[in-house]
């Protein structure tokens, strides 16, 4: 398949690049106007349907109208000098939002965004009143808007509302301010946006930086990064259009965390064809580039493959978790796996049957033996001192990992960037108003009879529920239209996305509820902290389940493609090291130093999957090479140097590059997304320079050909190409593959 795939691409090298070329754009364009329509925001959705807070959400849209999609803003009004609303001020904020309530937004045009594709989010908002604070320095308004947060077209309607509003209340005298989930989406995207841009442009700049360092082409240095732009559009499309055909519910984050990932493993496939390439170019420099290029292909295809498909068989693991946010991450990551695999195994060979020696234009390395450099003091180094080096690793990998002491989880802090107009109005609600006002908990009581309920029929609950430590005020219990279910508001004193509000909501609030509902009624506890509460549940569950499979799945990978048992076992605790070692190095930086109250709760699932899985590829291709030279006759130590001389280069360009990719994230304004950039950088580099470079090979230095047991590494290997020959190793050897 691999052979016959390669073959095709090399001998077809313009009909592949133009397929690829017209598929990744239409992919591209119909991926990016489509994702609003598969993705959702909201975790209770994510939640099995056993969970309190998911039946809570399901009262809430089947008895009160709650719409799946509404999103609220609460609207702060006041007088602009400070004093306390009068009561003509009472009425006019009254009568303006009448007015706001009654009018249709259209929906603003964009250029960026095509509009037969773009959903039309043009509507009518729903406004009313909620509550003036105790001192009458200002009235809050709560208005409903539809649509998905993630949509771009749904935070230009916003827009549009908030100026409208604005204007509304200045013609009156008065300034409104705007806080609550989209409100706090929108002005956090608009701070970060110029950061982003300078983001992406530095992070392209180094990947650009470090292919003209190591390859002194400039051919080289862009080809891989427009190609793997290509990919990364037609797999995020891919991925887009599989959710819609499915059904398929996608988190907001996917899109983007696919982006990430695709930019850099894309690029490190690219650089392992590179580096062979020009190995062989040099080594073979009578044969004609596309021949090369085909052999290349084929050869280092392999190791690509079997990397690949571990990653694939890595996240499929997610599927056996209970919260759908991670049960749906893993499909859409191997789908656009899969997609850079299948480009990886045409595009990227068709790119160098085209271009052929002038892809390493203008430099001279084709003409002149490499140097002997860093990777070649390393080899020496690994061969003559391996157990000093294995020591040296795992003390450094300890160490970090005893940042793990005393780790927690944390399910989501306070929402919004720091400093935008959002966060300002917020804080000002919360010095007159308990933190959760904005966002309450909520009880639904009904009968499972359906019979009508009445306020008396709740008897104590809401007083009971006034009296519970956390609990700022009780909102008046409403019943919906047919009186069969009743909705109890509770305003907590802590933000409803902290620490205590979901121990006060898991804890003493449903407690209250069990204890004090009226018997023959049910009761379940929903609202943002109920549903963060149940998050934590469900993740921890997942993650008993999750790790196990994911490692014994990965073990079984490496067994089958190593054909030794002591091999994968060495590879599955060097792993494991690289993964204590990631998640300690995270807790010490955010939690123990930097003052968060945890890691956030997808942080360990991240990086087992990715670090692990990442990882496991680059020691796939340095055991792979390592067993390879084995098969060669001499001293193993011998063995192992030449493997470390010829695979470390392109492990190190390729961890650095993967470590880039993801450490873009580091700057993000959400706590969760800093933490997912800098432990998957930090994660990525460990496994490149640590366990790959020299852990690895330090421990099979150390075990010689015993690490291959029970089936010793046998086998004729191919001779040795006089051109560009170094002392102790051949040239044209493959990066990482046969």
């Amino acid at each position: 398949m691999i052979r016959a795939l390669t073959a095709f691409a090399t001998r077809n090298p313009w009909r592949v690049i133009a397929l690829w070329a017209v598929l990744g754009i239409a992919l591209t364009i119909l991926g990016q106007a489509l994702v609003p329509r598969v993705t959702r925001s909201a975790g209770a959705d994510f939640l099995p349907r056993t969970y309190d807070s998911a039946a809570a959400l399901r009262i809430a849209q089947d008895r009160f109208g709650v719409e799946p999609d509404a999103d609220t803003v609460t609207v702060l009004v006041a007088r602009p000098d400070g004093r306390p609303l009068t009561t003509a001020d009472h009425g006019r904020i009254r009568a303006a939002a009448a007015h706001l309530g009654s009018r249709r937004v259209p929906m603003p045009t964009s250029e960026d965004r095509p509009s037969l594709l773009a959903l039309d989010h043009s509507q009518t908002p729903k406004v009313r009143p909620a509550m003036t604070a105790p001192d009458g320095s200002f009235d809050l308004l709560a208005v409903q808007l539809r649509g998905n947060t993630a949509d771009p077209g749904l935070h230009d309607l916003y827009r549009a509302f908030r100026d409208r509003a604005e204007a509304e209340f200045d013609a009156v005298g008065l300034r409104a301010g705007f806080t609550g989930g989209l409100a706090d989406v929108v002005d956090t995207a608009d701070a970060e946006e110029p950061t982003r841009l300078v983001v992406g442009l530095v992070m392209t700049g180094l990947i650009v930086l470090i292919h003209v360092l190591v390859f002194r082409s400039l051919l080289a240095a862009f080809v891989p990064l427009l190609a793997v732009s290509v990919i990364g559009g037609a797999a995020t499309g891919a991925v887009v259009g599989t959710a819609l055909l499915t059904g398929i519910r996608l988190d907001t984050s996917t899109p983007g965390l696919i982006g990430v990932v695709l930019i850099g493993i894309g690029v490190d496939y690219l650089l392992f064809l590179l580096f062979r390439f020009r190995e062989e170019l040099r080594a073979r420099p009578e044969l004609p580039p596309r021949r090369v290029a085909a052999d290349v292909s084929r050869r280092v295809g392999t190791a690509i493959t079997s990397a690949a498909l571990t990653i694939v068989a890595a996240f499929a693991t997610l599927g056996v978790a209970t919260f759908g946010q991670f049960r749906v991450l893993g499909p859409a990551v191997a789908v656009s796996v899969l997609v850079m695999l299948l480009a990886a195994l045409t595009l990227m060979p068709a790119l160098l049957a085209v271009s052929g020696r002038r892809m390493f234009w203008p430099s001279r390395a084709l003409t002149r033996a490499p140097r002997a450099g860093a990777a070649a003091t390393l080899a020496t180094l690994v061969a003559r001192r391996p157990l000093a080096l294995l020591l040296a690793s795992v003390a450094l990998l300890g160490a970090l990992a005893a940042g793990l002491h005393g780790v927690r989880m944390d399910f989501g802090g306070p929402g919004g960037g720091r400093g935008t107009p959002a966060a300002a109005t917020a804080a000002e609600i919360a010095r007159a108003l308990p933190a959760g006002v904005s966002d309450p908990a909520t009880v639904y009581v009904t009968a499972p009879d359906g019979r009508r309920l009445t306020p008396a029929a709740l008897g104590d609950l809401p007083g009971a529920l006034a009296r519970v430590g956390g609990v700022g005020r009780v909102g008046t219990p409403v019943l919906n239209a047919d009186r069969t279910a009743a909705r109890i508001d509770l305003y907590l004193t802590a933000d409803t996305r902290t620490q205590r509000a979901r121990d006060v909501v898991s804890g003493p609030v449903r407690a209250t509820v069990a204890a004090r509902t009226p018997a023959g009624l049910v009761a379940h506890v929903g609202g943002t902290a109920a549903v963060f509460a149940d998050v934590a549940t469900a993740v921890d569950h997942d993650l008993r389940r999750v790790f196990p499979v994911a490692a014994a799945l990965i073990a079984l990978i490496l067994l089958v493609l190593l054909r030794s048992l002591l091999a994968p076992a060495v590879l599955m605790v060097c792993v494991g090291l690289g993964f204590a070692a990631t998640l300690g190095a995270s807790a010490l930086v955010f939690q123990h130093l930097g003052g968060q109250p945890g890691v956030d709760f997808v942080l360990p699932l991240v990086l087992f999957l990715f670090v692990v899985a990442l990882g496991t590829d680059y020691n796939i291709l340095v055991s792979d090479r390592i067993r390879e030279e084995m098969a060669r006759p001499g001293p193993a130590r011998a063995a192992v140097a030449r493997a470390v001389r010829h695979t470390v280069p392109a492990v190190a360009t390729a961890g650095v590059v993967l470590a880039a990719s993801f450490g873009s994230l580091a700057v993000d304004a959400a706590p969760a997304t800093r933490q997912i950039g800098f432990a998957t950088g930090l994660g990525i580099l460990l496994s490149a320079f640590v366990l790959s470079s020299v852990l690895v090979p330090a421990a099979a230095a150390l075990l010689g050909r015993g690490l291959w047991w029970p089936v010793r590494p046998v086998g004729a290997v191919g001779p040795v190409s006089s051109a560009g020959s170094v002392p102790g190793g051949r040239a044209g050897s493959p990066v990482g593959g046969r």
